[in-house]
Parts: structure tokens; sequence; C-alpha cells
């Protein structure tokens, strides 16, 4: 999904729509010291409570509130157990409907207006628009692609050391090691050596298939993480255009505390 056409879609379809439009914010952060009993619970039954008090004699507006409303108490029942730091929501009772749970805080908010109020999640989506997050460790590399907080996919390319074809690996559970035990002369030290020797080449062969998923995906920010030395390599054979470099070891870290670490 492209949340900036999103955005521009929901737009359009409000100018063609007569009816009014429910715009929420919710800030359902667990970790925010207002919610640490759920209280946006009863933030959203007020808000919406208050909404059908105002349109009480207003038979038809207040019919097309409650379908939305329905709708949306729906959702939050739907996903109550994977809440996550929001949740934002565009409806109306004539066919708009965009309801997202996102790892990014909001201010909770409500509207009944005959447009859309996008700029809170306009301006989240400036702070995190589509970007890619590429952690470098030798022979693999692991690339985080997001969205305002949001994982959409995994993907870790590790080198096969005797085809010497990178090796791809989509949503991987964990990041693969080099096998051996170390020492001097042991095969990790023999291994070790052989990246080195070769790293560059190999990050070379990998360069117009990170160029190629940012295209596809539709980045607008790319973060390179891990040993300076190899992110500057791979910097150095991509066409696209690296945002933010940072000499961080964060590769066996979940995805989500990867990107709290380097975005949010």
């Amino acid at each position: 999904m492209c949340y900036a056409l999103e955005m521009e879609q929901l737009a359009q379809k409000a100018s063609r729509h007569p009816q009014k439009v429910l715009s929420m914010y919710v800030n359902t952060d667990p970790a925010n010291r207002d919610q640490t009993g759920g209280e946006w619970k009863i933030h959203v039954k007020n808000g919406l409570k208050n909404f059908e008090a105002y349109l009480e004699n207003d038979a038809d507006e207040r019919e097309q509130f409650l379908k939305v409303k329905d709708k949306v108490k729906t959702f939050l029942e739907d996903n109550s157990q994977s809440m996550k730091k929001s949740c934002v929501f565009f409806a109306s009772a004539d066919g708009i409907w965009f309801a997202e749970c996102l790892q990014m805080p909001v201010a909770t908010e409500f509207f009944w207006e005959t447009e859309p109020k996008l700029d809170q999640f306009r301006s989240l989506y400036k702070t995190f628009p589509e970007s890619g997050v590429i952690l470098v460790q030798k022979n693999q590399v692991k690339v985080i692609d997001a969205v305002l907080g949001k994982v959409r996919e995994t993907k870790l390319y590790e080198m096969d050391l005797d085809t010497e074809q990178w090796k791809v690996q989509a949503s991987p559970q964990r990041a693969l090691s080099i096998k051996g035990k170390g020492g001097k002369g042991s095969k990790k030290d023999t291994i070790e050596n052989r990246i080195e020797a070769n790293q560059k080449r190999w990050y070379k062969s990998l360069a117009p298939s990170l160029d190629k998923l940012a295209k596809e995906r539709e980045w607008k920010s790319i973060h390179l993480v891990g040993n300076k030395e190899e992110a500057k390599m791979i910097e150095s054979y991509m066409q696209k255009q690296v945002q933010h470099m940072e000499g961080k070891n964060l590769f066996e870290q979940e995805e989500r505390k990867v990107l709290e670490e380097v975005i949010l």
C-alpha cells in the first residue's frame, strides 16, 4: 500500500461523497502513562457517544453515524489483541473506509465533518514514509521494508560460500551465522579471511538487487546500519541515494527494535 496515494484517494472520495466522514485518531500506546489501564477504550466510547448525542435531532445524519460507529467498534474488537501504539480511522456510511493500527503514537482526536482530517496522518507519513533499513554483517545483509513504523517485509540475503551466489530468505525468523569454531588456523578463521577477501565483489553483485527492491517498494528513505566500512562499501555500489548511515550492530535485534533505534 502506498499511503501517499491512499491519502489522495481519501480526499478525492470525500469530494464525491455527500455524507460526512469520521476521522478518528486513537492513542493506544501501553507505554504511555495515561494508557496503563487501557484508558483509550474510555476515550473512544465517550468520543463516539458525544457525536451520537450531538446528532440526536438529525435522524438521517445520526443513522449514517451509527453505521460508521458499528464498523469502527467491530474493527477495534477484532483487533483488540494486536493493538500497537495507535489506531487511525477515516470512515463514512457511503463507502469511505480506512483503518490501520500503527507502531507510531498519535494525539487522540475525533472529527465528524464533510472531509477527512488528514493533517496528523500526513505528519506521521512525512516522519516515516516508505523506508528501507539495510543491516550489514559480513556475508549477510538483512533488509527491513517498513512504513509508518510498520514492518511490511523482511528479507535476509546470505552469500553461499560454495556457489558464491546470494541466497534470499523472505521474513527470516533469525539471522544465520558463520559456523565453525574460532582460533588461529581454524575453519572459521579461514572463512573470515575469505569473506574479507571477497566482500567488495560480493557486495557489488548484491547492490542491483537492493536498488530494484527500493524502486519496487517505493522507498522514500534508505538507512544503512552496521560496520561503517561495510555499510560504505554497499553504499558505493548502489544507484539509489542513502539518506542515513549508522554504525551500530543491530543485526540480531527484532525488526521493531531496529526501527525504534534507527527511525522512530
